[in-house]
């Protein structure tokens, strides 16, 4: 038998954007455990904005399960909240509710910045750097700095070694701004993954001295880019029948549903779709290709594959809750009537 440090993470009843939480305890078993062998836990639901001090018992309920590199014998387990009966969603809980489709495939990218001091990371001590330009996909201390590239590679390995679907990471416009990428199959999935990365950069930025600040605009009104989660998406019949009379149909739907969209796409929003640095209005829905200051991008390979692939929902922004805004995604495609069934996903 062999003692596994099990890491319960959850969202905790913040508003408008949840905190990540997390907390230990040991467990024996012959080998890495399965989801099924992971028992519920409580936790004081009262010191996370869950419940009241005179009833605070919460449950947390385990949904999915990741090896933790960072940890001799390490488990990180995605956790839903539960009311104390262990089997009522909590109020807080968006996961137990969403909308799921296994043939939905989700690409998140989270953009964000590394904070120290009360200042991205590579600011001077007053003023700012030189204008943007240089940083995106930058290379060199005078565009990335001595450590940023040393954390994201380390964040690389440990989602990699978590089975975490990570797909990529860049440096992005502004000084001290990066990104990574996740995909999955699924919204649950893609967004359990999307949570665990988070989690996993915030975890790791605690020996460096720096924080993360996933903020959409936390420059304020300035000429410096503001932070996306942009959404990539598709679904088995985006990808396997599709059409022009099909996608402008889906379009009419997004721009219908634009403002139900708008609400769960993280906190903040207007600070950063004004229609500048590659957003859109807040205010208005639009598409175009390859247009990256369009509500949804369309890839020139979605139209020269016959109009089927993925689209680029480029609204939600870096606070976002991937649950939520999978959800909505889904919600809005189901409206759109298709032409009989599409085949299985491959």
């Amino acid at each position: 038998m062999t003692k596994f440090k099990l890491e319960y993470i959850w969202l905790d009843g913040y508003t408008p954007v949840p905190n990540l939480r997390g907390k230990t305890q040991i467990k024996e078993y012959d080998v890495f455990p399965t989801l099924d062998q992971l028992p519920l836990w409580g936790f004081d639901g009262s010191s996370t904005m869950q419940a009241e001090g005179h009833s605070s018992d919460c449950v947390l309920k385990p949904v999915a399960v990741y090896p933790d590199a960072a940890r001799k014998n390490g488990v990180l387990v995605m956790c839903e909240v539960m009311m104390p009966d262990g089997v009522t969603p909590h109020a807080s809980n968006k996961r137990a509710t969403i909308l799921d489709d296994s043939g939905a495939w989700f690409g998140f990218e989270q953009e964000y910045f590394f904070y120290k001091d009360g200042r991205p990371l590579g600011f001077p001590e007053a003023g700012y750097p030189a204008p943007q330009g240089p940083y995106y996909t930058g290379v060199g201390f005078k565009n990335v700095g001595a450590v940023a590239r040393e954390i994201v590679e380390e964040h690389l390995e440990l989602c990699l070694a978590a089975g975490i679907n990570h797909e990529g990471i860049n440096a992005e416009v502004a000084k001290g701004q990066w990104e990574f990428q996740i995909f999955g199959k699924g919204s649950r999935t893609a967004a359990d993954q999307m949570w665990m990365a988070r989690y996993l950069m915030l975890r790791l930025t605690e020996k460096y001295g720096i924080d993360i600040e996933f903020h959409c605009k936390p420059l304020g009104d300035t000429d410096w880019n503001g932070s996306g989660m942009h959404a990539n998406f598709s679904t088995a019949y985006m990808r396997e029948v599709g059409g022009k009379e099909y996608f402008e149909a889906l379009m009419k739907a997004f721009e219908k549903n634009r403002e139900d969209h708008i609400a769960v796409y993280g906190p903040d929003n207007h600070m950063r779709l004004t229609g500048k640095h590659e957003t859109a209005s807040i205010h208005q829905f639009s598409y175009g290709i390859a247009d990256r200051g369009a509500s949804i991008r369309v890839p020139h390979s979605f139209v020269n594959n016959g109009y089927k692939g993925y689209l680029e929902d480029r609204r939600p922004n870096s606070m976002g809750d991937p649950y939520q805004i999978a959800s909505q995604i889904l919600k809005t495609v189901s409206e759109v009537p298709t032409a009989g069934k599409a085949t299985a996903a491959a």
